[in-house]
């Protein structure tokens, strides 16, 4: 039997209507999903209909599907994902020279 993956930090692009759900809704959401220890949210652009935003969650042996699910819930829409780490610890991103 293979071993559970170590989902520890998720980065996605989500949606928001500008008519709701509120950050906070959302956040509250996350935070209500197995393994999440801390959220972000960060908005990105607004326009007439959307909020864009990068949402960035950590904590251990999280429930990927299971958040994807509880923001959905809200109302807002998960576009993609964007960065996943996992394992028994985060490897912190070093920018590539060209």
């Amino acid at each position: 039997m293979a071993e559970q993956l170590n989902v520890r930090r998720i980065l996605l692009d989500v949606d928001l209507s500008i008519h709701g759900p509120t950050l906070v809704a959302v956040a509250a959401a996350i935070q209500s999903s197995a393994g999440v220890a801390a959220c972000s949210i960060t908005v990105t652009d607004i326009d007439t209909e959307t909020i864009g935003t990068d949402v960035t969650i950590e904590g251990e042996n999280m429930d990927y599907e299971g958040v994807v699910e509880a923001i959905e819930k809200t109302g807002a829409v998960v576009h993609s994902l964007d960065h996943l780490a996992a394992g028994d610890r985060l490897i912190e991103s070093v920018p590539r020279r060209r």
